[in-house]
């Protein structure tokens, strides 16, 4: 393990390897949950999608670890789901066809992936920005902790508000957060996993002594035959092109790719550019160590998710959890993979971890990634503007990729006008060409984005 993970150059061990792919897992596991939910209102089997969820991250992960030597996990994309099931299946196109779409779009990012264009984009982006992706993540994925806690709730009025601090779901959250601060103050290793243990033996105790209440919060305790699995070949190698071969319904196909292609393609590269600069994991241009083969894998899981039968596989931002315990190397990632496979055989006990005890996770790790921010220069508004734009759309936009779109878009016109109306040549900043082709694009995209939307009302 030694030689072919290199866990001494990355100053690590088996130990806190495992601990970190394990906790990675925990934080993820919901998606095996959630996904054939989501997948099953597109009319797709809920128990082969869950079967497809757990094989497709467990293979990708695992690649991910042998191959790109980097502790992050892969797995269905949640908001590319619902995409998937909503957006497209819900205007009656048959999921068969959707992934196909997906297949396709696997295809082209496997190509963009094998010419370093994915890489070029993930390499060009300025370490201003890459300090605001990793703190706009820790936001991200903060904020998708108070929801799931309960701590923050929706409100018609204002958006989002307080929750009520008597609920359980909240009680449990902040005994896990309190638990994992005793534990760092203390230097325990593992504190984040200690943490979701406690938090969810305390949530099934409360799901057994009350198990009506417990219900009204989605709190549910493991009950009956612990082992189960189901069939994948309801959905597998279901690729559909009759789609492709009518002009009039090619058009409208198209553009699903195209849009799948977009989300995913910028969401991968800001999880990865922003949980790596965590992680210390950016050479001394900046960039991302491994970085053209995790986009590979990346790539070659969407294309083998399509084929069994699941929508876009993505990086998962959740990946920072399991480096927040240190995990450095691909031997975290082929520990969270093998208990994605195993899970294909235990999802009834997967599925009751209820969100509440992971949530403290999702918190403490966005407190974590929040601690580089000190190093962006905000009195230097060509820097500060963009960063700061970066920081705050993530968890207001609750998309990873319209952050890193805004803040790519700015930093491309901020500088491009700076440096414009700057007479000293020397003080004219030095921007990378791929940043200006990037903020055409997105004006362009954007431009035909609200075009769409008005077409639409």
């Amino acid at each position: 393990m030694e030689n072919f993970f290199k866990l001494r150059e990355n100053d690590t061990t088996v130990k806190r390897e495992v601990i970190g792919g394990i906790t990675t897992f925990l934080t993820m596991a919901y998606i095996i949950a959630v996904n054939s939910i989501i997948l099953g209102e597109a009319g797709m089997p809920k128990g082969a999608v869950i079967t497809t969820t757990c094989l497709t991250a467990g293979f990708t992960t695992i690649l991910m670890g042998l191959y790109a030597n980097l502790p992050f996990a892969l797995a269905s994309g949640m908001g590319l789901n619902a995409f998937f099931a909503y957006s497209v299946c819900g205007r009656g196109i048959p999921w068969q066809v959707a992934l196909t779409a997906v297949f396709i779009e696997g295809i082209i990012f496997i190509i963009l992936s094998v010419t370093k264009v994915r890489e070029a984009v993930a390499d060009s982006i300025p370490n201003t920005l890459k300090i605001a992706v990793t703190a706009g993540i820790g936001l991200f994925i903060a904020f998708i902790g108070f929801v799931n806690a309960g701590i923050i709730v929706s409100d018609k009025a204002t958006k989002v508000k307080m929750g009520n601090f008597s609920d359980p779901t909240v009680i449990i959250a902040l005994i896990g957060i309190l638990v994992m601060v005793v534990l760092y103050k203390k230097n325990i290793k593992g504190a984040i996993l200690i943490g979701m243990v406690v938090s969810t033996i305390i949530a099934w105790v409360y799901a057994a002594i009350s198990p009506n209440m417990a219900a009204e919060f989605k709190i549910f305790r493991p009950s009956g035959n612990i082992f189960a699995f189901q069939s994948i070949k309801p959905i597998a190698f279901k690729i559909d092109l009759t789609y492709f071969k009518e002009p009039a319904k090619l058009v409208s196909i198209l553009g699903i790719v195209i849009t799948f292609l977009f989300v995913d393609f910028f969401d991968t590269v800001g999880t990865l550019v922003g949980v790596a600069s965590k992680a210390d994991m950016l050479d001394n241009e900046g960039k991302v160590r491994n970085g053209g083969k995790a986009l590979l894998v990346d790539s070659i899981g969407t294309t083998v998710g399509a084929l069994l039968g699941t929508s876009t596989v993505t990086t998962y931002v959740e990946s920072s959890a399991g480096v927040a315990e240190g995990a450095r190397t691909g031997l975290a990632s082929v520990v969270t993979g093998i208990l994605f496979l195993v899970a294909m055989f235990l999802s009834p006990i997967f599925m009751v971890i209820p969100s509440c005890a992971t949530a403290p996770a999702l918190i403490m790790v966005g407190f974590f990634m929040l601690g580089n921010i000190v190093k962006v220069n905000f009195g230097d508004f060509t820097e500060g503007i963009p960063a700061f734009l970066t920081i705050a759309l993530m968890p207001l936009t609750y998309s990873i990729g319209d952050g890193l779109t805004i803040g790519i878009l700015s930093y491309g016109v901020i500088n491009f006008v700076s440096n414009l109306l700057e007479k000293d040549t020397r003080k004219k900043k030095k921007v990378s060409p791929v940043i200006y082709v990037l903020t055409i694009i997105f004006i362009i995209k954007l431009i035909l984005t609200g075009l769409h939307a008005k077409q639409v009302i």
